[in-house]
């Protein structure tokens, strides 16, 4: 299980999709993402998490994002994404 840090946002979102590349490229089996530590964030988040499930997928494995700040949660369902995040 990887971590996401506590701060996600527009100004970090480039690297820590590249964090997230690398490490998933580093294991195998399903990806799961643990939110539980993310305190400021922003829409780029949700961008982030897209592009790491996109990644996932692309090598046929699954992935999820586990404990969800709630914050996130209701962002994720206005824009429509929620379900892709395996919540």
């Amino acid at each position: 299980m990887i971590h996401l840090p506590a701060t996600l946002t527009h100004a970090q979102a480039e690297s820590c999709l590249s964090e997230l590349r690398a490490q998933m490229g580093a294991g195998e089996g399903d990806f799961e993402l643990d939110a539980a530590g993310l305190q400021a964030f922003d829409s780029s988040a949700l961008a982030v998490l897209l592009a790491c499930r996109r990644h996932a997928q692309a090598s046929g494995r699954e992935f999820s994002v586990l404990r969800m700040p709630e914050r996130l949660r209701s962002l994720a369902h206005v824009y429509g994404v929620l379900d892709l995040l395996g919540h």
